[in-house]
């Protein structure tokens, strides 16, 4: 009978274990698909806002229970690849850009996260936004540009309007490089 015992004993540890790591396989594959994603930025098209080669992570529950919203820095999915942009507009918003200036609803909105791009175009002798609009966001739409406007495709020239079931999620954080941490929203 202590036989017995003594060779249960380990079988029920070892279970134990993989039962442990099965757990801990499935909950990080469930937060990953449906909670919260790494994600790394490729290329100059957010800068400053984002630098090409940071890691960020996405919120990719945020949008279950709301609405993406103007100045959202979202991970758009496209057809090969996915994007990460800054929401200008969504659906109803008529969007013009006049020198520079960018109007939603015939609205000024101030974009203080462009002041250095605007610095930079400006001893250029160009605009960092060229004029464009009225357009209205139709219905399932947004509108979305890259805060390195002289240097992104977004909704103006090469992505056109994003439709909302391609965005995947909002960016929160960005972890990497350590010494860069910080929120994005």
């Amino acid at each position: 009978m202590m036989e017995q015992e003594k060779n249960t004993k380990p079988r029920n540890e070892w279970m134990s274990w993989i039962k442990a790591i099965v757990f801990a396989l499935a909950f990080v594959f469930i937060t990953k698909t449906y909670f919260f994603a790494p994600y790394l930025v490729e290329g100059a098209s957010m800068s400053p806002t984002l630098h090409d080669q940071e890691k960020l992570y996405v919120n990719k529950i945020v949008y279950a229970f709301s609405e993406p919203k103007k100045g959202d820095i979202v991970i758009i999915k496209g057809d090969d690849k996915r994007y990460v942009k800054r929401i200008i507009g969504v659906e109803g918003d008529v969007i013009q850009m006049r020198n520079d200036v960018l109007y939603v609803n015939n609205k000024k909105i101030p974009e203080s996260y462009l002041k250095e791009n605007k610095s930079e175009a400006k001893s250029l002798g160009v605009y960092l936004t060229e004029d464009f609009g009225p357009l209205k966001v139709p219905k399932g739409k947004a509108f979305v540009m890259g805060d390195n406007r002289l240097n992104s495709m977004d909704s103006r020239n090469g992505l056109g309007l994003i439709e909302l079931n391609s965005i995947e999620g909002r960016t929160e954080v960005v972890i990497y490089p350590f010494s860069d941490i910080r929120t994005t929203q």
